[in-house]
């Protein structure tokens, strides 16, 4: 599959716009780790700065203060979802043809991908690099000779199918839309008299923006002069955003799909407690992700909450490190036991999901060899059993722990004396839906696809065809 769980940034008519979106990036820094992108405008010149690692090693007040002049900027993190981690494939992807400046910030995945790259690849299409987002940039090239870029952005749409949010810069204007499923988030705010947009409302907090709205699933924003013009991408479809953000990686700061992630886990952590009760010492975490479900089952069972497991803060989210070398490190630095609470203690772990078991069996380990009588965790989302096809890096089934396993079988393998997985509908309880009008993608839990996956959309598809071709 591909890689491309990031997050973008916009903004229209501010005078330090690559500041605002250097901030905007800060805070959104959680959604990818890779690389970062800053693309602006000034009215005549287009500039870019982009690079490996984290915003605050990618820029710097060079770049902030002099290069990247413009009150346009449209700004990018990845964490790798489609294509190598290299910075060939760095975003935001920019291009010039005639007198257009096109600058494109893309969160998703297309299914198609390979099968629109090789249909433009015969029509004499030159590609540089292997993102399924180039793709966007090849159609829309495609389709304006002769109209404007509006209709040209809307034809290409028509022509892809996956996830995607994306923040199109073209000279003067800047566009937004997503999916007509609407699978991932992206919100229009409000500095001063300037637009910005965001994948989460995290950002906005930062820069002290007022929320306006989300994108609607479906829709094309343009952004020009200040003022707004709304269009539609073809005709509705069933809205199915990505529960995976509520359940793991948007910021509980955040406002997503009209959902509060703080309050949205807090609630998931009372209904698993309601769901699988046990008689414990404790409730506790793996930070960071799962202290706002523990917080919510200490609360609705009556257990107290405490934190054993402190993080140190300057090691990465292992879930996103690009390989399995970096997590396995990441494990032995990122957390370290307070032993004294531990030894002959009942102890329920609370943790937002497992998606291969080997971070957390490495984890419940440590926690016997210091001596805990009991150990059991509850999981404040169902087993992940398929993989994802719009965007988030669990590819395979071969990676996937609940895939080939039954409950019994990844407790032991783990080292727990019990597991319980959150059931589908206390999932969708926990965040104001039903199984009968769910507007939420369910498909790693059961595999019910939104969007047909291509039958050779695995995680590398763009870069194996790539390197056969060469």
């Amino acid at each position: 599959m591909k890689k491309e769980y990031c997050g973008l940034f916009g903004i229209y008519g501010h005078p330090e716009a690559a500041r605002m979106t250097y901030f905007g990036l800060y805070a959104l820094q959680h959604r990818g780790q890779e690389s970062a992108g800053i693309v602006t405008w000034d009215g005549t010149t287009i500039r870019e700065q982009k690079g490996m690692g984290l915003v605050a090693e990618v820029f710097n007040e060079r770049h902030l203060g002099k290069e990247l002049k413009g009150n346009i900027a449209v700004g990018h993190l990845r964490y790798s979802t489609a294509g190598a981690s290299l910075l060939r494939n760095c975003q935001p992807f920019l291009v010039r043809f005639g007198n257009m400046n096109l600058a494109i910030a893309h969160n998703g995945n297309l299914v198609n991908a390979l099968e629109l790259r090789r249909e433009l690849e015969k029509t004499g299409s030159i590609f540089q690099t292997t993102i399924d987002s180039e793709v966007f940039v090849h159609l829309i090239a495609k389709y304006l000779n002769g109209g404007t870029m509006e209709e040209a952005v809307m034809k290409a749409c028509s022509k892809v199918r996956g996830a995607y949010s994306l923040i199109l810069l073209a000279n003067n204007k800047m566009i937004a839309l997503r999916d007509p499923h609407g699978v991932r988030p992206l919100m229009l705010g409000r500095l001063g008299d300037n637009y910005v947009l965001a994948s989460e409302t995290c950002a906005f907090d930062l820069i002290e923006a007022e929320i306006i709205r989300p994108i609607e699933p479906g829709e094309m924003l343009v952004i020009q002069d200040k003022c707004l013009q709304s269009f539609r991408l073809g005709e509705p479809q069933p809205t199915k955003q990505c529960i995976f953000e509520l359940v793991y990686f948007a910021r509980p700061d955040s406002e997503v799909f009209g959902e509060v992630v703080y309050l949205r886990r807090k609630q998931m952590g009372i209904t698993l407690a309601n769901e699988a009760p046990v008689d414990a010492d404790y409730v506790m975490p793996f930070p960071d992700s799962g202290v706002y479900a523990a917080i919510g089952y200490s609360q609705a069972s009556g257990l107290p909450f405490e934190s054993t497991m402190i993080r140190n803060h300057y090691v990465g989210r292992t879930f996103i490190q690009p390989s399995q070398d970096m997590r396995d490190f990441s494990v032995r630095v990122k957390l370290n036991p307070v032993r004294q609470m531990i030894k002959d203690k009942r102890i329920i772990i609370v943790e937002d999901s497992i998606v291969r078991g080997t971070t957390i069996r490495t984890r419940v380990k440590k926690l016997r060899e210091l001596g805990a009588r009991e150990i059991h965790m509850r999981v404040s989302c169902p087993a992940i059993r398929h993989p994802c096809f719009y965007g988030i890096d669990f590819s395979s089934k071969g990676e996937l722990i609940a895939a080939h396993n039954k409950v019994e079988e990844i407790a032991r393998f783990i080292g727990l004396d019990s597991l319980h997985y959150l059931s589908i509908e206390g999932l969708l309880s926990s965040v104001n839906s039903s199984p009968e009008e769910s507007r939420f993608c369910l498909a790693c839990f059961d595999g019910k696809y939104p969007i047909a996956p291509c039958a050779e959309g695995m995680k590398m598809c763009l870069e194996d065809s790539v390197a056969l071709s060469w």
